[in-house]
């Protein structure tokens, strides 16, 4: 690993390639455990901060610094997610997970680990669409980092044991728990296709002022729920109900002139961006099940927006 004499001078230093080859998968398992891209970077930095605070002789101990920075970046987002529950308690109305455009998908290849059923297999692709994200915010920290770590990125139990500080059963009974919880919420979700054809007669209703066709495609029980975290104007609780909710998205678009409704892709699923003077105003996720839209998530605080700023 590293030579305590270093590469010599104009020389890449193969050690730094090796460590910073590890910072996709890092920000990758980082985000899903805390729902946050800024919080994902933040614990990432940490990682490489207490990497760099060894010594050489320290790195050099470590057999595989790619296994070492997982462990490190989990324990960092464990405690993360502990103080997290905390803040959103105090946050300004509904907190929603970071939404993610298509150019930042950080979907990657996980090899190795335990072998599982494939039924039960969360695949990185299902892993950040926002109906999942939202569903592991419910979840206490053991329970998301236990399921995280074994079903999406398929470590062994008894590596979960290590980061989370419980006996590889008491793992497994979590990530158990929590799969009886990503299984209670999912529903038949119809080809990607088909989603995105929904959300586009949403959009064309939407812009038409077309009460009754809005209302056509919400199911009569849907939730529509807004994140402006104080920052931005957002109703402070959900809207429940089709009718009302085709009738706020009408009153909106009254009050916004020149609002642009845009398809676009969101957590790896078709979406919505709206935006006024070239600025992104609300990124738009949706939960559809059959043909109706059941959820709707509208993330308008600004710096939940940042890698859509631009478009």
């Amino acid at each position: 690993m590293t030579n305590q004499s270093g590469p010599g001078p104009g020389r890449p230093d193969p050690a730094l390639s090796v460590i910073m080859s590890e910072r996709r998968q890092l920000i990758n398992l980082a985000y899903r455990l805390l729902g946050s891209v800024a919080e994902a970077e933040d614990a990432v930095q940490e990682t490489y901060a207490r990497w760099y605070a060894m010594s050489p002789q320290q790195q050099e101990a470590i057999d595989s610094p790619g296994a070492w920075l997982s462990r490190v970046a989990s324990r960092i987002c464990l405690n993360l997610l502990s103080s997290a529950r905390a803040r959103r308690e105090t946050y300004v109305g509904e907190w929603i997970p970071e939404p993610l455009p298509e150019r930042t998908e950080w979907i990657t290849e996980w090899s190795g680990g335990a072998t599982m059923d494939p039924a039960d297999r969360v695949t990185l692709d299902e892993s950040i669409n926002m109906a999942f994200l939202v569903v592991l915010e419910s979840m206490t920290p053991a329970e998301r980092v236990a399921f995280v770590l074994h079903d999406v990125f398929r470590y062994p139990f008894a590596e979960v044991a290590e980061i989370v500080g419980r006996s590889p059963a008491a793992c497994r009974q979590l990530a158990s728990s929590a799969r009886r919880r990503i299984r209670a919420a999912r529903a038949r979700t119809p080809p990607t296709a088909r989603q995105a054809a929904i959300v586009r007669d949403f959009k064309l209703a939407w812009e038409a002022k077309d009460i009754n066709a809005l209302v056509g495609l919400l199911d009569p029980d849907a939730i529509a729920i807004a994140d402006g975290g104080g920052l931005a104007n957002a109703v402070a609780d959900a809207v429940q109900g089709g009718e009302l909710i085709a009738s706020s998205c009408v009153g909106l678009l009254g009050r916004t002139p020149g609002l642009r409704i845009l398809e676009r892709t969101v957590n790896g699923q078709p979406g919505l961006v709206t935006q006024q003077d070239g600025g992104t105003v609300a990124v738009l996720a949706f939960d559809i099940v059959g043909d109706r839209i059941r959820h709707i998530w509208a993330i308008l605080n600004p710096e939940k927006l940042r890698p859509w700023l631009t478009d």
